[in-house]
């Protein structure tokens, strides 16, 4: 990943990521007129918890931060943002008219980047470094969310997601909803680990 065209499509990857939450910021603030009001509703949402996290990661690879340029890192960003991009599509699609600056947001966060995020993991990142004991760390991001989303709705009563909106729907429904994107999140997970070990084998017949 140290390579010049790697770091280029990294850079360019974390601009789409910060880009895409600072356009769903600017329309939050121009609708509170507040920053620390708006900074709390965007923290509220998995799609830009994954951008930020997107940002750091693969700005990290741009810039040759070690800590943060390691395959189990970007296959948990890969993994995340596929999430986002399958969970828009199929539970939230059509429920909001998006316009300004959150067209923009929801182009580059659901639509760019769950497609740039699993290209770049396929072309640039070292195979063979993936084991399924990183199934804990994938699946401990979207789990640590899930635990912050039901403390702030513990709080405010404000629920990010629908399918998350205990007062709505109950808790029921909730725990169906989260064990079923678990359980969809972990079985990518897997796959993606035997997808690793597979083209490293080959990569390692070929050479």
């Amino acid at each position: 990943m140290n390579s010049r065209s790697a770091r280029l499509a990294a850079a360019l990857i974390a601009l789409c990521a910060v880009v895409g939450v600072g356009f769903g910021f600017a329309a939050v603030f121009g609708r509170t007129g507040s920053v620390p009001v708006a900074a709390w509703i965007m923290a509220a949402y998995f799609t830009n918890l994954t951008g930020l996290l997107v940002f750091a990661v693969f700005g990290g690879i741009a810039l040759r931060v070690p800590a943060l340029a390691q395959p189990r890192l970007v296959a948990t960003t890969v993994l995340a943002t596929l999430l986002v991009g399958l969970v828009q599509r199929l539970l939230l699609y059509g429920l909001r008219t998006l316009r300004g600056g959150d067209l923009i947001g929801d182009i580059l966060l659901h639509q760019a980047l769950p497609v740039l995020v699993p290209l770049f993991w396929l072309v640039f990142v070292p195979k063979g470094r993936l084991a399924l004991r990183d199934l804990l760390l994938f699946a401990s991001y979207p789990l640590v969310y899930l635990g912050y989303t039901l403390l702030r709705g513990a709080y405010d009563a404000r629920y990010p997601y629908p399918f998350l909106d205990i007062g709505k729907i109950g808790w029921g429904p909730v725990a169906a909803y989260a064990g079923a994107i678990a359980a969809a999140f972990l079985g990518v997970g897997w796959a993606l680990v035997r997808l690793d070990r597979r083209l490293a084998r080959r990569s390692l017949a070929a050479g």
